[in-house]
């Protein structure tokens, strides 16, 4: 079993930044990949960011590409998201998720098998 924890989450004004820190616990993630997702208000659960624990490769949703920027502190079993130029369409609950099956197509929500409680981001206009 893995546990994970967000924090970070809070309310800002469109432009501020904010940064989400999910804390990894339990079974080791170092072959994982550490995919962060979102989930505004009535819609789907969407993809965010991932990377990989071991070779630190990362990757982005087009809609925050340049934005958010994913990183890991492997001595803290730690995964960060700084999130920089926040938009009111960044509002929305932020998860933190992993997963031995989420080296493969890791935009998809259901290759991961530990969930975070979630962290609300809200930015207001």
């Amino acid at each position: 079993q893995v546990q994970l924890v967000e924090s970070g989450g809070g309310l800002v004004q469109a432009g501020d930044s904010l940064r989400l820190s999910c804390a990894a616990s339990g079974r080791s993630t170092s072959t994982y990949t550490m995919g962060w997702f979102r989930q505004a208000p009535g819609k789907e659960r969407e993809f965010v960011s991932r990377i990989n624990w071991s070779q630190g490769t990362t990757y982005y949703a087009d809609s925050v590409k340049g934005r958010f920027t994913i990183s890991r502190d492997n001595a803290k079993n730690t995964v960060y998201l700084q999130m920089n130029s926040l938009k009111p369409e960044d509002t929305a609950v932020y998860y933190c998720a992993t997963g031995p099956r989420s080296y493969a197509d890791y935009t998809n929500p259901t290759r991961y098998d530990y969930w975070g409680q979630g962290t609300q981001v809200t930015v207001s206009s």
